[in-house]
């Protein structure tokens, strides 16, 4: 009951700043436009709706991670934070309560994105439920970042590291091109990351090609299990440091 409060609480903060959530949204929508004009002159399918459609969506959730960072970095900046540590809410409780109402934002990204799509020319077809599922299962890995941005910095230093952050991750996830294209050291980089994993994993169910599935999300909760353990960890630290 206190975490569902808490997420209430969470949940207004984010939608008082409406103009940060529709660029979170309309930018996505932006470049789906834009590349599929730019598909229309190329000679290969590149930018073919089914094959950016998926990576467009993970990309927005990259603007998960900047609004979980400033928000949790606000709360500290403003002293919210160590008001509330008085009650009797766990650490675990606190990133809890930050992540879940990022979730239906993430759906509403999603849903968004699809819509633009088959405007564009994204075929409907059954497969696309079963995305929608992965990508919410994906989403937590970006906020799960984003929550320990910002319990190590404040605000406005998630707002410079988000900049690297979205850079890096768009370009090893493999979003605007296949990562095979260069290859090397750089691929090999990308393979232990999860991003590339989630786009693939996206990509691979919208294609109906279900086998290659279950190693790429492996691969993104195990991370996102990673990044919330460290985010608990680190939040934990914090709240033991300003009881002292």
């Amino acid at each position: 009951m206190r975490v569902a409060a808490f997420a209430t609480r969470n949940h207004k903060e984010i939608v008082r700043d409406p103009i940060t959530l529709l660029f979170g949204i309309g930018l996505p929508i932006l470049l789906l436009g834009l590349f599929s004009v730019m598909q229309k002159n190329m000679p290969f399918a590149l930018y073919e709706m089914n094959n950016l459609t998926p990576g467009v969506i993970v990309f927005s959730f990259s603007f998960l991670t900047l609004f979980s960072g400033m928000l949790l970095g606000k709360d500290k900046s403003s002293s919210f934070l160590m008001r509330i540590f008085v009650s009797p809410l766990s650490a675990a409780d606190y990133i809890l309560g930050y992540m879940i109402p990022l979730l239906p934002i993430a759906l509403l990204q999603i849903f968004v994105c699809l819509a633009t799509a088959m405007f564009l020319g994204l075929p409907f077809n059954k497969s696309i439920h079963f995305m929608i599922l992965a990508l919410l299962i994906i989403s937590p890995l970006y906020i799960s970042c984003g929550l320990l941005f910002g319990t190590l910095f404040t605000d406005k230093q998630v707002g410079g590291i988000f900049a690297i952050f979205v850079n890096v991750t768009t370009w090893l996830s493999g979003t605007w091109f296949e990562l095979d294209m260069i290859g090397g050291t750089f691929q090999k980089i990308a393979q232990l990351l999860p991003f590339m994993h989630a786009v693939n994993a996206a990509r691979a169910i919208l294609h109906a090609e279900y086998a290659n599935v279950f190693y790429s999300l492996i691969v993104v909760i195990g991370y996102t299990i990673i990044m919330t353990i460290l985010a608990i960890f680190m939040f934990k630290q914090k709240m033991q440091g300003s009881t002292k």
